[in-house]
């Protein structure tokens, strides 16, 4: 995710270069075109680049608007999940009243229940990101790494055995029948939290929208070029870039946002989601070994 004010010249050029190039050979094609072959035999009208425009500038808004509700969406369960986790952990430590045992063990047990969901999390934000991060091994024990291996999905196993480990505390008496159900409740709403995430990235944004609009762009390009070279000769290549350069960078701007748990700075920063809860996670628990927040990457963007 952007966290800068501006944006540097040379990020615009590394996602642009390409179509610039592409729309520049369009541009001098269209004009070599009119030069040698259209000039001296009719005129193009003008209303072919302004129907053309107006019909991108539709297509554009709503693709922008679809990849936006995504990105918006992604970012409001993500910020749930970081209030659901500090209640999760809150609730255990202060809720679980494991009566007569040694402190030791109180702890313990409190420390295994808050732990494995930061294992949760990071196994969520590596199947979201089709990434191979195993940052959630480091909080689980040999047994709960040999039981989600038996698992696809290793993140809806760590819920299952916290599920199971509640179930046991509650037959224990360790915890009472209604913070038992508050308890539960946040663990539906980690599976809602999870599925909402999973549905967003399985969920393949309609490709003939983003074809189609490239293509009419390229005709818009092209079109431009040939209007405008009846009055602008050689310079009609740079004022059609120039126009089809608007509605590009407008256009990739907005499916730089289609995908919100890749791994590009228009992504949700799930790396720092991510550590931020670790990090309370683990202060909740007293911990002294905390790891430090994520860093923006060159004061420009965070993962």
């Amino acid at each position: 995710m952007h966290i800068a004010p501006n944006i540097r010249l040379s990020r615009i050029w590394k996602d642009t270069w390409q179509v610039d190039i592409i729309m520049i050979l369009s541009s001098t094609g269209a004009y070599l075109v009119h030069a040698f072959l259209i000039q001296h035999k009719f005129e193009i009208p003008a209303i072919i680049p302004t129907v053309l425009g107006t019909a991108i500038a539709f297509f554009i808004g709503f693709n922008n608007n679809q990849a936006y509700d995504r990105w918006w969406e992604a970012r409001k369960i993500w910020g749930m999940l970081v209030n659901d986790s500090r209640s999760w952990a809150r609730s255990i430590i202060n809720y679980v009243q494991l009566g007569d045992i040694q402190e030791h063990e109180k702890l313990a047990i409190q420390s295994r229940m808050i732990t494995r969901h930061i294992g949760f999390l990071y196994a969520l934000k590596g199947a979201l990101r089709a990434a191979d991060d195993y940052m959630y091994k480091n909080y689980l024990n040999e047994e709960e790494l040999a039981e989600v291996k038996l698992h696809a999905n290793v993140h809806n196993a760590i819920l299952q055995i916290q599920a199971h480990d509640l179930d046991v505390l509650h037959r224990k008496g360790y915890i009472d029948g209604f913070r038992f159900m508050q308890l539960d409740a946040l663990l539906v709403k980690f599976t809602d939290e999870m599925g909402m995430s999973e549905r967003i990235k399985n969920t393949v944004f309609p490709t003939t929208y983003n074809y189609f609009t490239k293509i009419f762009i390229w005709l818009f390009v092209v079109s431009i070029a040939l209007v405008t070279s009846q009055y602008m000769g050689i310079w009609s290549i740079f004022m059609s870039w120039l126009i089809g350069f608007v509605f590009i960078s407008t256009q990739i701007n907005g499916m730089s946002l289609l995908n919100p748990f890749s791994s590009n700075s228009a992504a949700i920063p799930l790396n720092q989601i991510t550590r931020t809860i670790e990090i309370n996670l683990l202060q909740m628990l007293h911990e002294q070994n905390i790891p430090p927040p994520v860093t923006p990457v060159n004061d420009e963007y965070v993962l």
